[in-house]
């Protein structure tokens, strides 16, 4: 059975400052628990309905009673682990980075997580301002990709500035992107779901590019900021 300590640490890391403090984060669900074991991500402690066969002294069998206790699902599924978060790598100017101005919405970060993996970029920064890449709907949002995405959080501003690549930023009033001529490398910038890039940010941009309408009424406001990462990145890796 949990004790008061251990469910009081595990519902704490819902909360950003928590995680800090302990350094620490949360992951559930057999499958994207087996992707962090299998990754160089350090195991805590896994709590576990069924046996996972590893290091006895990590794993901890309890009942679904207790599993409910602590998980943040409205349905748990079998185990809920807690991963030591790991020290960002260098970032890699040598291919394509895609950097995030104050995204807010867990399911969009952990999805730009997921396709950051699937087109090859391994490089992710993000303003301090954009969610925390540990929180637990990103992490179930990133099933797994956030053992091969490496996530930065520093002072965008300050980056680009200090960064000698192209960097490309998406508008809607920008050049369309099916024909503009892209690079393999540089920085793609995606900005906030409602206001887009700020301003600080559009004036050290180097190239604006845009998805173009092709709806007849062209009155669609905007995408969603994943589903546009999603075509631009197709664009950048298609070339």
């Amino acid at each position: 059975m949990l004790s008061k300590n251990q469910i009081k640490l595990i519902t704490s890391l819902k909360q950003k400052k928590y995680r800090l403090q302990h350094g620490l984060f949360v992951v559930e669900g057999v499958k994207t628990i087996n992707e962090l074991l299998q990754s160089d991500f350090e195991l805590d402690i896994l709590y576990t309905t069924e046996p996972f066969n590893i290091d006895a002294k990590k794993e901890e069998l309890i009942s679904e009673d207790d599993l409910k206790r602590i998980s943040f699902l409205t349905t748990p599924n079998k185990a809920l682990a807690i991963f030591k978060i790991p020290q960002s790598k260098p970032i890699d100017f040598s291919e394509l980075i895609v950097a995030l101005d104050d995204v807010r919405d867990p399911g969009n970060l952990g999805t730009i997580i997921r396709l950051c993996d699937w087109f090859g970029v391994k490089s992710l920064v993000c303003s301090q301002e954009t969610v925390d890449c540990f929180n637990p709907k990103v992490i179930q949002a990133t099933m797994g990709s956030i053992t091969r995405v490496n996530v930065s959080y520093l002072d965008l501003i300050e980056f680009l500035k200090e960064t000698d690549v192209l960097s490309y930023g998406t508008f809607m009033e920008g050049k369309s992107v099916y024909s503009t001529k892209l690079s393999n490398k540089g920085i793609l910038v995606l900005g906030n779901e409602a206001n887009g890039i700020s301003k600080e940010i559009e004036s050290l941009i180097s190239e604006k590019l845009s998805i173009p309408r092709f709806g007849n009424l062209q009155a669609t406001e905007s995408l969603n900021v994943a589903t546009a990462t999603a075509i631009f990145l197709s664009e950048f890796k298609r070339r």
